[in-house]
């Protein structure tokens, strides 16, 4: 005889499954969350209850693996590691393109040098042989110290294929920082640059630890000498090249739960490009995916529309029909006319070489007004995810035939989501008529914790082995997923109000003005207020239709006819948005230079940092505040 777990799991499968029967289904439908708007239209997600037991439905997993998490591709279960998949791709396209750098000739930009899949398969080989032919043992820490170049992708899958553990240290960061990472991770090797290098000879002694330090793009006659007591070797990179040529070792690929990386910060090594070279790569390179950040997106869609409301009269009202035809179509699942695309996309396309048939945007919210302005000039799938560095990036991805925007898809199959109630800021996984709560991750993607930081990873990932990401998240129709909200980084403001920066940051995105913004507010105030990295050529153009005069940038910025225009500009953004009242800025200071990661205010995955952020405007922030405090003494929570 079955037991009451037993035939719960049997309704799941019945539910979940094409055999399911009028009765199990009924069942099912009983026993839904308040997600039941899950049996109506197209489906992204199934929902499960977390425990057979509990009778409550609140787990949601892809619609494509149900039953089960995946942690290896249904076609190729022999890939279970990184190296697994790097050799597939080898055997698969050896004499097929992979790394790609423009050369510079006489100071000038060339055109692209390509690295096949087989040449970089050689030259990992030859590293990683190298790193054994010098002594360094398998599970040994590499540190990679220098910006994005073919020479990083090739170390790092020497790594995989070694069984050695890489620690990306990106380019910018500070003495104190590197030998805070090396000393930490125990790195025994560090590849790095002529331009790093002096850094980390300045602490040499200080980072015992390292034993050979390599040198990319250095010659060996232009190292400097070590002495021999420092014990560290140092050479250059086509040395180690040629030594592990000469003394080939076997791989010694890592297993599936072996460590693969340490990453000390968010997103990846180097520094960002200058936004005009990058279009000039693209132009060049014409690719057919295109995956990039909503700041560039947030760009290209300021250019366009700029241009556009530039162009004259009867210009504006072509692309207005085109948008406005191309996008009803798109929306309704019908191809659209193919004279819009030759009399004003194609030329759009062309920006971006004019192959683009995939983009996709991670890292922090796209609007969705942005994200349909590119799949209707682009006339390509754009996709939006969800992910974090703890979950081995991607937990969520819109499908591909999905037209809704404003959401960020459904979970992936190698993970679970759920969604935790927040009684402070007032989001239950109860609410109607959307379940709202912090978003939880569970699965193979889900790192193994904080590196030797057991305390912190406690913090964020429970005994049942949920990870805490500190979103808010509400489930859409369908099983998508929504992002609302922050848990980390919000404040109350002096009237009780809570607030998630990011939220209004990203709005404010949209301002034509706006190449960047920070929100600040503590809960000695009643209001918000803006630091405002302008974008240049817009606020030019201002200034030109307005008649103003001024010698440069910074002295335009401190003119409160600029400061007037561009908050009302944020007010309109933050009308259309649906703000509230409370998360509306309430003063600007408008800045000349952008947030960087060189003045510190920028992670390499452009997120501010925010406690930088506010140490260093301070003194702005103060001035805001005293000035609302005589002009605007009214609470805001009366308003």
């Amino acid at each position: 005889m079955e037991s009451p777990a037993q035939r719960r799991l049997g309704a799941i499968k019945s539910h979940i499954l094409p055999s399911a029967t009028t009765e199990d289904d009924s069942f099912l439908r009983r026993n839904l969350t308040s997600s039941s708007h899950f049996f109506h239209g197209k489906q992204y997600s199934v929902v499960l209850p977390e425990n057979l037991r509990s009778g409550k439905w609140n787990v949601y997993r892809s619609v494509r693996s149900p039953m089960k998490l995946l942690s290896r591709f249904d076609d190729h279960p022999e890939i279970g590691t990184l190296h697994d998949n790097f050799v597939h791709a080898v055997e698969t396209y050896r004499d097929h393109k992979y790394l790609g750098t423009r050369i510079r000739v006489d100071g000038t930009v060339g055109e692209y040098k390509w690295m096949t899949y087989g040449e970089a398969a050689t030259a990992r080989e030859a590293i990683g042989s190298g790193l054994r032919y010098y002594g360094v043992e398998q599970g040994a820490c590499i540190g990679l110290y220098f910006i994005n170049r073919p020479e990083w992708l090739v170390v790092d899958h020497a790594c995989a294929a070694y069984s050695y553990i890489s620690v990306p240290l990106y380019d910018t960061l500070g003495p104190d920082a590197v030998k805070y990472v090396v000393n930490h991770s125990g790195i025994q090797a560090i590849f790095c640059v002529p331009q790093t290098l002096n850094n980390l000879l300045s602490f040499i002694a200080l980072i015992p630890s390292v034993h050979l330090i390599v040198v990319v793009g250095g010659a060996d006659e232009h190292l400097p000498l070590l002495p021999l007591t420092s014990g560290v070797k140092l050479i250059s990179y086509s040395k180690l090249l040629g030594q592990g040529c000469s003394n080939l070792q076997s791989f010694c690929p890592p297993k599936p739960e072996d460590f693969a990386t340490i990453c000390y910060t968010s997103g990846t090594t180097g520094t960002p490009k200058d936004n005009l070279k990058l279009m000039d790569d693209l132009a060049a390179l014409r690719p057919t995916i295109f995956c990039s950040v909503p700041r560039l997106y947030n760009r290209i869609y300021a250019g366009i529309t700029n241009a556009v409301k530039t162009s004259g009269a009867l210009k504006e009202r072509l692309f207005k029909a085109a948008f406005d035809s191309k996008k009803q179509a798109i929306m309704n699942g019908r191809k659209a006319s193919p004279i819009w695309d030759r009399l004003v996309f194609n030329k759009i396309r062309e920006k971006l070489g004019g192959r683009v048939r995939f983009m996709a945007s991670g890292a922090s919210p796209l609007s969705p007004d942005v994200l349909d302005f590119l799949r209707v000039c682009f006339g390509c799938l754009v996709v939006e995810g969800y992910g974090m560095t703890e979950t081995s990036c991607i937990i969520t991805l819109m499908d591909g035939g999905d037209n809704l925007t404003g959401h960020v898809g459904s979970p992936l199959c190698g993970c679970e989501i759920k969604l935790v109630d927040v009684p402070e800021m007032n989001y239950t996984s109860d609410d109607e008529p959307y379940p709202r709560g912090e978003i939880c991750v569970r699965g193979p993607i889900v790192f193994q914790g904080y590196y030797k930081d057991e305390v912190q990873t406690r913090e964020v990932v429970d005994d049942d082995g949920w990870l805490h990401t500190g979103d808010i998240g509400l489930w859409l129709p369908g099983g998508r997923l929504k992002i609302i909200d922050r848990k980390k980084n919000i404040f109350k403001l002096a009237q009780g109000e809570y607030i998630a920066p990011e939220k209004v940051e990203n709005v404010y995105a949209k301002c034509k003005f706006i190449l960047q913004c920070f929100i600040y507010g503590d809960s000695l105030n009643s209001s918000l207020v803006a630091i405002v990295a302008v974008e240049p050529d817009v606020m030019r153009d201002w200034a030109a239709s307005e008649g103003i005069q001024y010698n440069d940038l910074g002295q335009l910025c401190n003119d409160p006819r600029a400061r007037n225009a561009v908050l009302a500009e944020m007010d309109n953004v933050g009308r259309e948005a649906q703000l509230r009242g409370f998360e509306f800025a309430k003063a600007v200071t408008l800045v000349p230079e952008p947030f960087t990661e060189e003045n510190g205010l920028l992670t390499p995955t452009f997120k501010i940092k925010r406690p930088q952020a506010k140490a260093y405007f301070a003194k702005t922030i103060s001035n805001m505040y005293a000035e609302l405090s005589t002009s605007d003494p009214i609470p805001e929570k009366m308003l």
